[in-house]
């Protein structure tokens, strides 16, 4: 059963990554979509609320997996290098899968909600042209649900290594018949 909830749990993830990457990325064309005149690197042009739109629900998607990436995945961290010397190499795996979706989470954030604020406005806006932040933190999605699963897998798999070293532990120490341990 536990199996079935983490393929189902990546499948979600990778889900809703790739659609919030294809909203940014149709959010891109219909900003572009939009009347705008352009001198140098000034330019002017109208908001698109259809960019909004999309691009809003792009950023509540990115942010919808990665909470249940992280939910599901518990915390797994390594606090010293002693620490990181010593674990697995799916600790390993889920701490740097971890450090990096939270990077890219960031850039992907901060890109998209940029692109998605530049549309929010309801008067002419002029000014330093921001082209493709929405498609860019779009394309970033896809690399985070990239990395959230890689973080989920390997943080799931990590949880059952410490069960199961944690059950053989209790087994090896427990007394046998003549009250010695075994």
């Amino acid at each position: 059963m536990a199996k079935n909830i983490s393929f189902l749990v990546c499948l979600l993830i990778i889900i809703m990554d790739i659609t919030a990457g294809i909203l940014g990325i149709e959010a891109e064309i219909a900003q572009n979509k939009v009347k705008h005149l352009r001198m140098w690197i000034i330019e002017c042009r109208d908001p698109s609320y259809l960019a909004f739109k999309l691009g809003l629900a792009a950023v509540v998607l990115l942010l919808m997996a990665h909470v249940i990436a992280n939910l599901f995945g518990g915390c797994i961290y390594i606090k010293s290098k002693q620490e990181l010397d010593q674990a697995s190499p799916n600790k390993q795996l889920a701490a740097a899968s971890l450090i990096l979706s939270w990077i890219i989470l960031g850039v992907a954030f901060t890109m998209l909600i940029s692109g998605t604020l530049s549309n929010s406005k309801a008067r002419k806006d002029c000014g330093i042209a921001h082209h493709r932040l929405l498609s860019i933190g779009g394309i970033l999605c896809f690399i985070h649900g990239l990395f959230l699963v890689a973080y989920y897998v390997s943080a799931t798999a990590f949880i059952r290594e410490e069960k199961n070293r944690s059950q053989h532990g209790r087994h090896e120490n427990k007394p046998n018949q003549h009250g010695a341990e075994a």
